[in-house]
């Protein structure tokens, strides 16, 4: 019987994970000793970072999606299905129409909900970027409005040390706020507020989550005149009257509230047993080395489920995914995991409409914060275009 490995999810991870899965096992997959099979709850797979886009209408729904299918290479099996229960003492998996599957190792690469719910009144009273049919509201309400005050707030997990999805997110879309009013002309007559918790992923009472990034954005805001506050950590929305308030005691009207919302893993993976994350976001134990699961033996994890203290993006998925891939390879052939990840992150961040800010970082050093420029811009919209795509289908 074939050494059977499973990936779950769709998503970036899992997609990038499975292809080039093929090309490290191909021999033993053409000869029948290996399949690798995916799992993904959905026919389609989103870019999601584009969703941020798609809040100033630079981004259309069909232009962000591919069907799964059409991005995984012929030799993989793929199923659109809900996994319902991960029952790892047995090595199998419950799907909710009542499938199992049976494997020899699994990747979960799930990613993570967001869940303005878990904030009272942040549902009605808030808007996000993060899936599509928020930033197609977050677009609409842009588009009106002529004056006012809009604050941005930022929420991070209840699990210490973990940071909230996609950590640069929050200080770009700020960036294309203003960049987009004064392109409208009222920027005058609107007010941008950006806060920032008090406990973020390093413990600093700052404005971001890294320490010289951090040093060179009141500057970056103060340049653009944006307002900037540390120590608000939102917990709780009054949405008729338009107030955020927070657990530091204080409080800041809106007219529109563009808020970083509370996530959490999906439901499968929150009851599979395994977290002992805080308030039961559900964070998989992942081994900072090997990815694996802390406890299991044949269960990698990687992206947005990990509890490790890298942002929750594509950016960390595609260092992760080769340490994955080559530890599962090694497992197989030689017994043992032969690579380790090192906490790398790389990516491009919009930093305004136009200009982009190529950054890096891993667990020993934090982001060098270099200037912003067009070309930079122009490479953010070379991969959102399509190398993206490229990206997942394993071929860079």
């Amino acid at each position: 019987m074939a050494h059977r490995i499973i990936i779950v999810g769709g998503g970036i991870g899992g997609t990038m994970t499975a292809n080039h899965m093929v090309t490290k096992l191909y021999p033993e997959i053409r000869s029948g000793k290996v399949e690798i099979i995916m799992i993904s709850n959905s026919p389609w797979h989103y870019y999601k970072p584009a969703f941020m886009y798609v809040a100033f209408d630079s981004f259309f729904k069909n232009e962000l999606r591919r069907p799964q299918r059409s991005l995984l290479r012929p030799e993989i099996d793929f199923y659109v299905e809900e996994v319902e229960e991960f029952q790892y003492d047995r090595s199998k998996l419950k799907c909710r129409s009542g499938k199992y599957f049976e494997y020899d190792q699994l990747v979960i690469s799930t990613g993570c909900i967001p869940c303005p719910e878990r904030i009272e009144g942040l549902k009605q009273g808030g808007d996000h970027f993060y899936q599509h049919e928020p930033a197609r509201l977050l677009a609409e309400k842009l588009k009106k409005i002529e004056k006012g005050r809009i604050l941005v707030t930022v929420t991070f997990p209840k699990t210490p040390n973990v940071p909230h999805q996609c950590g640069i997110a929050p200080i770009e879309t700020t960036l294309m706020l203003d960049d987009l009013l004064r392109k409208r002309g009222v920027r005058e007559k609107i007010e941008i507020v950006y806060t920032y918790p008090t406990v973020s992923q390093l413990l600093r009472n700052c404005l971001f989550l890294q320490k010289d990034t951090c040093e060179v954005l009141p500057t970056i805001f103060e340049q653009r005149g944006i307002l900037h506050k540390r120590a608000f950590t939102l917990n709780g929305v009054d949405h008729e009257n338009k107030i955020a308030y927070s657990e530091e005691g204080n409080s800041e009207d809106f007219d529109i509230l563009m808020a970083t919302p509370p996530i959490r893993a999906v439901e499968a993976v929150r009851n599979s047993g395994l977290s002992q994350a805080a308030d039961g976001e559900g964070w998989l134990p992942t081994n900072y080395q090997t990815m694996k699961v802390y406890g299991l033996d044949n269960v990698y994890v990687l992206g947005d489920t990990v509890d490790l203290p890298v942002s929750k993006a594509g950016g960390s998925c595609h260092s992760q995914s080769p340490v994955v891939v080559n530890n599962i390879a090694s497992e197989f052939r030689f017994g043992r995991t032969c690579d380790s990840y090192e906490g790398k992150v790389v990516a491009i961040a919009q930093m305004g409409l136009e200009a982009g800010m190529p950054l890096w970082y891993d667990y020993e050093n934090d982001v060098k914060p270099t200037p912003p420029t067009k070309i930079g811009g122009l490479m953010r919209k070379g991969f959102n275009r399509g190398i993206y795509w490229a990206v997942a289908k394993g071929l860079i």
